[in-house]
């Protein structure tokens, strides 16, 4: 009789156990989302100027809504005008080019309501060399990379660093507070990374002000997922929404001088 009893209660569990769970989420209205790219590499020789629109989405949901009925534009502080327009799944593209010591501002106009921010080109410095350990990780078996740069005295600087490869992307902020006028290195490590795998790093000039947005970003993603991926928690960065301020936008409108450097894993 008591094996009985135990055999029914076993099977009542296993029953149990395969019951469908529904998860009710909070819904909200969605919300633009602005991805601005705009960068010119340290000697000049090229620029790219890419804006990204979106929407956000529910949390389960795999599609990310694009944005393509935008208008997008960038004025300088003298009035001249950069139209970018929109060539697909919400990337506008412009043949802008900034200019240090000027003025810029974003706007961009979607379902009626207009969007605005105003930013300057901040200046970096070159990476000079990568370093690589075949003893980094926890286990120490893993191939590390060290891509250094060396910061100039006697101002305040902020920069945003990345390595990407096949194997994933890392990112990083950094403010000279304790390396200022010394050499500094940004890090990549990756699973599985191996002799042959290439390896692009890419050093940015920052804002104080986007220094503090990235790394509250970077803390609730651990650094490796995207900054726009969904949040924890809403981080909200420097654009605003003149027609309904309680409709702010996710984003941020930076231009940022940036030093890159390829490595070949040995």
């Amino acid at each position: 009789m008591k094996r009985f009893i135990l055999l029914t209660i076993c099977a009542l569990l296993s029953f149990s156990c395969e019951d469908v769970i529904d998860v009710e989420l909070n819904e909200a209205p969605p919300r633009l989302v602005i991805e601005s790219n705009i960068t010119i590499s340290v000697e000049g020789a090229s620029h790219y100027s890419l804006i990204k629109l979106t929407t956000t989405a529910p949390f389960f949901d795999d599609k990310i809504p694009e944005v393509e009925n935008a208008s997008v534009q960038i004025t300088d502080e003298n009035g001249i005008v950069f139209p970018f327009s929109h060539e697909e799944k919400g990337y506008y593209f412009s043949s802008f080019l900034p200019k240090p010591d000027m003025e810029y501002t974003l706007q961009v106009i979607y379902n009626e309501e207009i969007y605005t921010a105003t930013t300057s080109l901040v200046s970096t410095v070159e990476l000079e060399y990568v370093e690589q350990r075949n003893d980094g990780g926890f286990l120490g078996d893993q191939i590390e990379l060290r891509a250094y740069f060396t910061d100039p005295p006697g101002e305040k600087n902020f920069y945003f660093f990345t390595g990407a490869s096949e194997r994933g992307i890392s990112r990083d902020v950094f403010k000279d507070d304790f390396f200022e006028g010394n050499t500094m290195f940004g890090m990549y490590l990756a699973d599985d990374l191996s002799p042959g795998d290439s390896v692009q790093f890419s050093l940015y000039g920052i804002s104080g002000e986007f220094y503090n947005y990235m790394f509250i970003l970077l803390q609730q993603t651990g650094g490796g997922g995207g900054p726009f991926e969904t949040q924890p928690a809403t981080v909200r960065g420097n654009i605003i929404n003149h027609t309904n301020p309680e409709n702010y936008p996710l984003g941020y409108f930076r231009i940022s001088e940036i030093s890159g450097l390829d490595y070949v894993v040995e």
